[in-house]
């Protein structure tokens, strides 16, 4: 699977233990690969979302310090379906039923160890295609359409 990661300044921490993972995939890296300077994370969620929408990228994993900030950002880019996920339950679920394709994570919210359960599960999980959740995702598309984004 071709996945695109990024972590800004704060995000990095959790870096080693999300590539670990990743080992056996194709990675884009959009880096930060330290802390020293400061890194936003609207242009590492840019960077991440532009490589879903060109189809770069199948899926993609942001990092930032609470998670929050950088799926704010890649949510605002069309076709970009970006959430927290702190536990497991939410890295499949938001696969299966809302084919979420950028993971979130907030390194000062979860350690390495978690990390790395999160972002497994992520890749593991495969999209229902059930009708509700296809029917669910078509009225996403179309708000994406109305409002412009």
């Amino acid at each position: 699977m071709k996945i695109a990661v990024a972590f800004d300044h704060r995000g990095v921490h959790l870096r080693e233990a999300v590539l670990e993972v990743l080992a056996g995939h194709d990675v884009i890296d959009f880096g930060t690969h330290n802390d020293e300077v400061r890194v936003d994370y609207p242009d590492k969620a840019r960077e991440v979302g532009e490589a879903i929408q060109r189809g770069d990228a199948e899926r993609g994993i942001l990092v930032c310090g609470s998670g929050v900030g950088a799926s704010i950002a890649a949510c605002k880019l069309t076709g970009v379906r970006a959430a927290i996920c702190h536990d497991p339950y939410s890295a499949h679920q938001g696969v299966e039923h809302d084919d979420l394709n950028v993971l979130c994570l907030g390194s000062e919210i979860i350690g390495p160890s978690v990390a790395r359960e999160l972002v497994a599960t992520f890749l593991s999980a495969a999209f229902d295609g059930g009708e509700r959740y296809v029917a669910r995702l078509d009225k996403v598309a179309a708000m994406e359409r109305r409002l412009g984004t």
